[in-house]
């Protein structure tokens, strides 16, 4: 197995379309070291449907960045919120955060938030007019899922779009002093916004959480982790979600075609969307604490692992023809959200979030249709998520 000598992820190619890079590599081997960033470092990147729920699951892999960073000198400044949250430990700290998350996204809370998500879409998409041009980005799938989280978490309405903005400048692969400062902007606000809860308590969801948090016994920095996280990953996700879905049913007319026709064939169809092109494109940090063998792989102790569900979801040994939108297909295996303990509590909000604004712009737009070429549009620079930074739309 002959490794990269470049990091294959940094790529500009890459961020336009990923797929052609995952496909080649995992043709070579679907686990394989390759060279990360611009400093000499390695990685493990996992490009399998099978072997990436394989390593999803496998205890060895650890989620701890702070263990594995704790003798490594860095010049990085996140605030602790940020850098040691849910996503960012093992059992039993992250058992014990997610068995306060997880309450706030079951199937029957969400289905009592459908109605206010409704309403907040037919909110946004008021004052659309057909034969008008607008950002679905900026206006729909953007505040969308930041009105809803902001919502859940009990966010004044004067705060939300600041903490979006902030929550956005996390995701900026190209400045490590912005993605810093973020944490930091994030991390003392939502501290205030905790301690201000405490200092008056009452009803609303924030007190409501503080309570939960409470009875799981987070402390206070806990409860400002679990608010960030809850923040962050709660609408980035979901706002690549909604625009990666337009813009895949808009380049496959036919899907968009059948989904006006009959707008109850969503539910079923978020899957296919969310396989064909995931809005994680590779999963957050791992790291080797064993020596442990992955599709036939060995990888030794302490090497960083990259998980792509971008690239396992186009797996063709498990997704016939993968390059193909097709709405009857089961894509039910797809790992968009993660597999195993780590799984993302919030996917049956996002599910709602996109079937909700997809419903509502199949239904009341028949005619809607990119307004610029489809090779023009501009991605986010970050292997992490895959997102469109704009998708101008007519109506």
């Amino acid at each position: 197995m002959t490794a990269p000598r470049q990091d294959p992820l940094r790529d500009p190619r890459f961020f336009t379309d990923p797929y052609p890079t995952y496909d080649r590599l995992r043709e070579g081997c679907p686990v394989r070291r390759v060279p990360t960033g611009s400093g000499g470092h390695q990685a493990y990147l996992i490009t399998g449907h099978a072997e990436a729920r394989e390593a999803f699951t496998d205890p060895r892999l650890s989620k701890d960045t702070a263990r594995f960073f704790a003798d490594r000198p860095s010049d990085r400044d996140l605030h602790p919120a940020i850098s040691r949250n849910m996503l960012a430990s093992d059992p039993p700290a992250h058992t014990r955060h997610r068995r306060v998350a997880t309450p706030l996204f079951t199937t029957g809370r969400v289905r009592e938030l459908r109605p206010y998500i409704t309403r907040v879409v037919d909110d946004l998409v008021a004052a659309w007019r057909p034969g008008t041009e607008i950002d679905l980005v900026a206006d729909l799938a953007v505040p969308l899922p930041v009105t809803v989280v902001c919502e859940l978490l009990g966010v004044p309405e004067s705060d939300r779009a600041t903490l979006a903005g902030w929550s956005h400048d996390l995701f900026d692969a190209t400045d490590t002093d912005r993605v810093d400062a973020a944490s930091h902007r994030i991390g003392d606000h939502l501290t205030q916004l905790v301690d201000a809860a405490r200092a008056t308590p009452g009803d609303g969801p924030l007190p409501s959480l503080l309570r939960d948090c409470d009875a799981g016994g987070l402390d206070r920095d806990e409860i400002v982790s679990l608010a960030a996280l809850i923040l962050v990953a709660g609408h980035e996700t979901t706002t690549h979600f909604i625009g990666n879905a337009v813009l895949a049913l808009l380049r496959h007319p036919e899907a968009f075609d059948r989904l006006r026709r009959d707008p109850d064939l969503l539910p079923g169809a978020l899957d296919e969307l969310l396989r064909f092109d995931s809005p994680v494109s590779v999963a957050t940090f791992r790291h080797s604490t064993q020596d442990l063998r992955v599709g036939g792989v060995d990888i030794p102790a302490g090497f960083p692992v990259l998980i792509a569900p971008g690239a396992a979801n186009r797996d063709p040994s498990v997704f016939p023809d993968p390059h193909r939108l097709d709405l009857d297909r089961d894509a039910g295996g797809h790992l968009s959200f993660g597999h195993g303990i780590h799984r993302c509590p919030g996917a049956p909000l996002a599910r709602a979030e996109a079937e909700i604004a997809l419903r509502a712009l199949v239904t009341r737009f028949p005619n809607l249709r990119l307004a610029v070429p489809a090779e023009s549009l501009a991605w986010h620079r970050t292997r992490l998520t895959r997102g469109l930074t704009a998708l101008p739309l007519t109506l």
